[in-house]
């Protein structure tokens, strides 16, 4: 099975920094950035906002709990964002490009 997996950050030099880790260790096919991100978020009790990055991830749902610890260990957020969504279908090649790009 395939997920998509979703991470804000709050720089793009932070941004492809978890990216090429999650890619040099195999544990994501691709990563996408998107810069330009406004949030607003529950943050200790109050509204808040930030300006983000944010990181889609396309990966295998066995890489998950791997991946989840790389992002924790290069991400600078005390909380971060880390959600997983499956991929219920796809181009073929596609998904099979990302279980040969990952281990």
């Amino acid at each position: 099975m395939y997920i998509v997996v979703f991470s804000t950050v709050p720089n793009k030099k932070e941004a492809e920094l978890i990216a090429q880790g999650l890619i040099k260790d195999k544990l994501a096919a691709c990563v996408n950035i998107i810069e330009n991100v406004y949030s607003l978020f529950w943050w200790q009790g109050k509204i808040d906002s930030a300006k983000e990055v944010l990181l889609v991830i396309k990966t295998r749902k066995a890489l998950a709990a791997k991946l989840t610890k790389k992002i924790k260990s290069l991400h600078s957020y005390e909380v971060p964002e880390i959600i997983a969504l499956p991929i219920v279908s796809g181009n073929k090649e596609y998904l099979e490009w990302i279980n040969e790009s990952t281990r």
